[in-house]
């Protein structure tokens, strides 16, 4: 067995300074971006989300070292090359993860906890699902078919997921245009936390902002549209269990209501947040469309 520090653990002291740093810079700046309830709430859920982690892990580990073991095509050494060759493949694993999220309903319900916040901070980025690691391990099942070795890909994407840590922040404008190219930035996941129109469902990235561009869903930060923070329709509510659920509760609750046919009622797993069986719904593509219909009059 290969064994990798639990990366995250040690990254958890590093947290915890940032965010005081940050709120010290944002009382300076005299940006209103902690709120006491919600960072609390963002904090709850971040904690809850290491306490399961410890037991989504090991069904994770369990079906990765399955598949490894029995239909890896090749077996790629631990060696400085591969580490490179996964960060860009754990990356391109986690944007369509990411945008998978945002255009399935069953993805989405987990992953709607980090858009709950109505705010932008590093708290935020703690903000995490209860659920989400029972199952969307399924975007990484290639990378052990490949021949990465299972401890490689949890390695990697906890790398990815402390990178991320530090993008959610109103403190950092833009950076060097060089940078603003190639990496996911402040800037960049600020439009994606955004809930105008012109800024749903952009910019998945992980670490590199180049699987946006290339799969045409990058959209900049505009300095005429400032962002406003959370879900098209806010929950309003700061009880971590109600984040954790309230989202798989209307899901289950739209597919068992009403006469409908066993398609739509499947349909409510697989299509987009917003979407209804009888037309009366409005998905993210329509809310965009209408926006940018009115800005062209």
């Amino acid at each position: 067995m290969i064994d990798f520090p639990n990366i995250i653990l040690f990254a958890i002291p590093f947290f915890i300074l940032a965010m005081l740093l940050e709120l010290y810079v944002t009382i300076k700046q005299g940006i209103k971006g902690y709120a006491i309830k919600d960072s609390i709430a963002s904090i709850s859920m971040g904690l809850g989300n290491v306490f399961l982690g410890f037991l989504s892990k090991v069904l994770v580990l369990l079906v990765f070292f399955y598949v490894y073991d029995n239909f890896r095509f090749f077996t790629i050494p631990i060696v400085w090359w591969s580490f490179i060759l996964i960060l860009f493949l754990d990356d391109l694993a986690y944007y369509w993860f990411h945008r998978i999220s945002h255009e399935c309903r069953l993805f989405w319900a987990s992953h709607i906890v980090h858009h709950s916040s109505q705010h932008y901070n590093l708290s935020t980025a703690l903000r995490q699902t209860w659920s989400g690691g029972f199952y969307t391990f399924i975007f990484w099942l290639w990378l052990p078919f490949l021949g990465f070795h299972p401890a490689m890909i949890m390695f990697q994407m906890s790398v990815s997921l402390i990178y991320q840590f530090w993008i959610h922040t109103e403190t950092i404008d833009k950076l060097p245009k060089w940078f603003e190219a190639i990496m996911n930035t402040p800037s960049h996941h600020r439009v994606h936390h955004g809930s105008n129109p012109l800024y749903l469902d952009r910019n998945h990235a992980g670490i590199f902002i180049i699987w946006d561009k290339l799969f045409k869903t990058f959209q900049p930060e505009l300095k005429e549209e400032k962002v406003v923070y959370g879900l098209t329709v806010n929950i309003e509510t700061y009880n971590p269990i109600k984040i954790a659920f309230l989202e798989w509760i209307a899901m289950f609750k739209d597919v068992v209501s009403e006469k409908k046919s066993l398609i739509n009622r499947l349909q409510y797993f697989i299509k987009p947040p917003g979407w209804r069986h009888d037309n009366t719904g409005t998905v993210s593509d329509d809310l965009r469309n209408e926006w940018l219909k009115k800005r062209k009059l």
